[in-house]
């Protein structure tokens, strides 16, 4: 009897709160509904992009939304599942589980049928899955599990920044591999988590930078300035302009940026007078010595004053004069179909029956909704099958045609609770492995968000990225239940986790 009682009070004192109490009593239902409300306007409007005049009804495994109820009961069922198993396993394994992602992601570059020119689903009988969707959960929990390693600091040395990298790049080079690009540039957006960890804002700085160098450097092309395309001409000039804003604000030194403003000036008007002249200097000439004399001033004040911040200022100079001259041989060994997508979407090209025809059906059928829309199963656009792609990753379209407006300022206004939420989700988690993995759920969700919808309206190249919970398709809708109910695991596990 003195065994059995001890033996019971042990396991007593053992028990955590979770084996006392019930598991869902922790889980954030706030979400679930948000979950629940997403899907169920994702069906509704598969339905209604799919509807044919034929009265089908929604639920019928024949239509579109009948498959895709079935995709959301398997993803329903696969949720509860995944807030069975304990939190805490999510954490153990999270590098076999990337690494058999990794393994799965190879595979499938050998082993896939060629589909619209990629190799990145499998085939299984009738049904089909991507890979590249399930990798994204995978990927989220090793870069945590990294990041929750003991004493790992992102800053505290390059190696670490190594590790993060390899883990995020490692999977968008296989998904590369199978010609998959816009799934493969959606883990792209695991940098933010790395900023949240400590990451210098000046690396989404120079994203940014590298962003506007490519669509000037590629929009303005058809004229010449000083012998140089007006593109290449602009961005010389913002380079030399940047230098100076950084000499002056960020490196915080007055004179240096002082000195280099009246370079650039002095130079600029003596260019002018002799262009005036028609003794005329050639562009590249031109920039390249100018700014190269500048960099020469700046090593020496840098040897004179010791400001590491002016060896960042002047690493961002070269890199921007060398991203500029990289951008035409980048461009140029891009798919003709990327290309032209690019070219349609900076409005280089006007292509409204091939590379174009997607979007401006797209814009034609969201301007049509107006305020309140055309009403359900009353649009005209998607009904006639105007829009190619409506029930996958056009699917917006179909919103903004019936809905109107206001429809689509509630599903946006869903999206941003939900995306709110989750950062809520990851401020509150007590240790580092879930913070920094629900932050890269809000990552993934960012992304594909922002870009399916500058697709449909037209500000983003279309690349084939699906809307969360509304594009149809199991994959999609299987990785982000994937990613959303470990998340509601592993927050269900917190209260657990400061008692022990």
């Amino acid at each position: 009897m003195e065994f059995g009682s001890s033996y019971m009070l042990n396991r007593k004192q053992r028990c955590t709160p979770e084996e006392g109490e019930s598991l869902f009593r922790h889980i954030d239902w706030f979400t679930v509904i948000l979950y629940l409300l997403l899907v169920t306007a994702g069906v509704i409007s598969i339905y209604a992009a799919s509807y044919d005049f034929d009265n089908a009804s929604i639920f019928s495994f024949n239509e579109f939304s009948g498959k895709q109820i079935r995709w959301i009961g398997l993803s329903l069922l696969l949720g509860l599942v995944l807030l069975i198993i304990d939190g805490r396993m999510y954490e153990t394994y999270a590098y076999p589980i990337y690494l058999g992602m990794l393994v799965l992601l190879t595979v499938t570059i050998f082993v896939a049928p060629d589909i619209k020119g990629s190799r990145s689903w499998l085939v299984f009988g009738p049904m089909s899955l991507q890979p590249a969707e399930f990798a994204k959960f995978a990927t989220a929990l090793a870069l945590a599990k990294l990041f929750s390693s003991y004493n790992f600091t992102l800053n505290s040395s390059a190696r670490n920044y190594l590790k993060a990298l390899l883990i995020i790049f490692i999977p968008i080079i296989l998904i590369l591999a199978q010609k998959e690009t816009g799934s493969a540039l959606a883990y792209l957006s695991l940098f933010f988590v790395l900023y949240r960890e400590g990451m210098s804002g000046l690396v989404l700085f120079a994203a940014f930078v590298a962003v506007v160098i490519f669509v000037v450097a590629i929009k303005y092309t058809s004229t010449l300035i000083l012998g140089i395309p007006s593109g290449e001409f602009t961005v010389m000039c913002m380079v030399m302009i940047l230098m100076v804003v950084m000499l002056a604000f960020y490196v915080r030194r007055l004179e240096p940026a002082r000195n280099v403003l009246l370079w650039f000036a002095a130079t600029g008007i003596i260019e002018a007078i002799l262009s005036n002249w028609n003794l005329h200097v050639n562009g590249y000439v031109y920039f390249l010595s100018v700014i190269g004399v500048a960099i020469i001033y700046c090593l020496f004040e840098m040897l004179r004053i010791k400001a590491r911040r002016l060896m960042v200022t002047l690493l961002t100079v070269v890199l921007s004069i060398g991203f500029l001259f990289s951008v035409n041989l980048v461009f140029s060994n891009m798919m003709p179909h990327q290309q032209k997508r690019i070219k349609v979407a900076l409005s280089i090209e006007d292509d409204p029956r091939d590379a174009g025809y997607n979007v401006n059906q797209s814009k034609i059928a969201i301007g049509s909704g107006g305020a309140v829309g055309k009403g359900f199963l009353k649009g005209t656009q998607t009904k006639l099958k105007y829009v190619p792609e409506q029930h996958t990753d056009f699917i917006f379209c179909t919103i903004g045609e019936e809905e109107g407006f206001l429809g689509t300022c509630a599903v946006v206004l869903l999206f941003l609770i939900l995306i709110l939420r989750i950062i809520t989700l990851a401020e509150r988690q007590p240790t580092v492995f879930g913070r920094v993995y629900a932050y890269c759920v809000a990552s993934y969700l960012i992304f594909h968000f922002c870009i399916n919808i500058g697709m449909v309206i037209g500000l983003c190249p279309v690349i084939g990225i699906p809307l969360p919970f509304f594009s149809y398709g199991g994959s999609s809708l299987w990785g982000f239940t994937f990613l959303l109910f470990i998340l509601l695991r592993i927050d269900a596990s917190r209260r657990s986790r400061h008692t022990m």
